[in-house]
This record gives C-alpha cells, structure tokens and sequence, in this order.
C-alpha cells in the first residue's frame, strides 16, 4: 500500500516524534546511567523524558512559533497559549516501563484546533512503529489504513487497562471494575502506556481499553486514532467529551456499548442511582471478598499482563 498522504502538520509531529525516539534509543542502551527523580510517589520522571521533550518543542515551534504547547513535564511554559493551534505532549508514555528496560513506550503528539483534536502521532521508538491520523482522513501504521476490531461481542474480547497507583487512587472501586470486565472477557491487559493501549485499539490488536486517572497527555493522540480507526472514544458513561475528565474508554462501536454497560456505573458521571449501587457493593464485605480472589487467581489473565508496574 502507498504511504498515507500526510498533512503537513502530521509530517512535523512526525519529525519531532522521531527526533524524541532518537533520544530515548540511544538511552535504552544504558538505561541504569538515567537519572531518575520522582514527581510524586510511583510517578516517575527521567532526564530523557525531559530531553526528548525538548527536543520535541524545538521541532514544532521551529515550523509554527505562534502555536502553544501543553507538555507533560513543562506545563504550559512554551508558546503562544492564546493561539487556536494547542499542542499536546506527552514525550515518553511508559517511563516506568523504560527505566525497568520493558519495551513498552512511546512518544505521544497530538494537535487540538479550537479545542478539538485534529492531528495526532504515536510513535513507539524501540519497534520503529509510526502511528498517525488526522480528522477526516484515517488512521495510518506506518503504511497500513487502520480499523477497529470486528468483533461484537465483549465475551470474545481483549480488553487493555491501567491499573491505579497513586496515594489516594480508589483501588477498592477499580478492583470491582476489574472484576467486572475479567467475568465477561476473554482477559484483560495492562501494557503500561495508555498512548499505545489507545495505538492499539485503534489497530486491532485489543478490543476496547478503560482506565482512570488520566492527564490529556496521556490519551489525546490515541484517541483521535481511535475514532479515524472506526471506534468510539469517551468517558465511562459514553460521553465523547472526555478529554479531561481523568476517565478514558475505547473501543469499537458494538463493544463500546457493552463496555459503557458494564462501566458506566463507576463513572463519576453517573447518575445517583448508579452511584449509590457503586457505594453499597464497595460496603459489603461478602463482595470484596469476591472480588479479591479474581485479581490473584493462578487462572486470571491477569498474570499474562505486559507489566504491573504503573506508567
């Protein structure tokens, strides 16, 4: 198949994600020289995150100087953030995984217009796979056109999640969405890059993907993937603005559905009703106890996940 004709912007993204790539290539040789520090407990950060970020701004404002960016490791420090042209970076989406040498991580950029998301770049350095999309237009794997899964039915589905690991993440109510999904799945996954679990999704390679806790960085280029791909992209609720509400779903349409119907509960868009269910369930001791076993089963697919190490 012919390479996609890129937009011109997507092909800067993709200079930048490659200029990033670069870096943390040449630092995966030595990853136990990389300096690490912590932003807070679990959450780490290294001088190759800090590096390839860098070098990622100078690309885009090299090409667009009146454009702003929103960065995972800077803030909002760099360019004009009264501009309609936002760029969101997260420049290396799995540092846990990249300090413990597990080769699962990527460089996400995505381009919001007006607050929407129109151009998008995941791009995995250590398997020099390039994923693009821009609104109308698909979503590319290096050369080949991107689609959905064909599944519909959650039964017959690989379903891709993080897990929660911050001091005052609500571990007790995701082990009951975990629980949940493992009962009606063929097994859950958690890779460990939210970028590339949404890369993914978008391929085919799983089904559907949920989590909680995410930042704008983390999901705003794969969810544009998604939905070029043919999927649905939304809180767990179902609604498509979700960008930073800190909950994320994907999945292709059909089993979208079911994901919402199985989640939606746990959303903190849900309604009162759905809530107080939640509240009772996470106050009964008989159902904690049901769902603790499930998470620790010799059986579970869970002990098939890439990594238990958080992002």
């Amino acid at each position: 198949m012919a390479s996609p004709n890129l937009h011109p912007m997507i092909n800067v993204a993709v200079k930048a994600a490659r200029a990033a790539g670069s870096i943390i290539n040449r630092a995966a040789l030595d990853v136990e020289a990389v300096r690490i520090s912590q932003k807070q407990v679990n959450d780490f950060v290294t001088e190759v995150d800090q590096a390839a970020e860098a070098a990622i701004i100078e690309t885009l404002l090299t090409a667009y100087p009146d454009h702003g960016i929103w960065a995972e490791e800077s803030g909002r420090e760099h360019g004009d953030q009264s501009s309609e042209f936002i760029w969101i970076i997260d420049p290396l989406d799995g540092t846990t995984n990249f300090i413990h040498g597990l080769p699962v991580y990527c460089v996400s950029i995505a381009l919001a217009v007006k607050g929407k998301i129109e151009q998008a770049v995941i791009y995995d350095p250590s398997r020099n796979d390039l994923f693009t999309a821009s609104k109308g237009r698909g979503a590319y794997l290096n050369d080949r056109r991107l689609r959905v899964s064909k599944r519909v039915r959650l039964q017959e589905c690989l379903i891709s999640t993080g897990f929660p690991f911050r001091p005052g993440d609500d571990f007790n109510t995701y082990l009951l969405m975990m629980g949940d999904m493992m009962k009606l799945t063929t097994g859950l996954r958690r890779p460990g890059s939210a970028a590339l679990d949404l890369a993914y999704v978008a391929a085919g390679y799983t089904d559907g993907f949920f989590e909680c806790g995410l930042q704008p960085w983390d999901v705003a280029a794969g969810s544009l993937l998604v939905t070029e791909a043919g999927g649905l992209v939304g809180n767990f609720s179902g609604d498509s603005d979700f960008l930073e509400q800190k909950e994320c779903m994907a999945g292709a349409p059909r089993i979208y559905g079911q994901m919402v119907s199985v989640l939606g509960k746990y959303s903190k868009f849900a309604s009162a009703g759905e809530k107080a269910t939640v509240r009772q369930t996470l106050r009964s001791p008989s159902a904690q106890a049901e769902a603790a076993p499930v998470v620790d089963s010799p059986d579970s697919d869970a002990d098939n996940t890439a990594a238990d190490a958080p992002f």
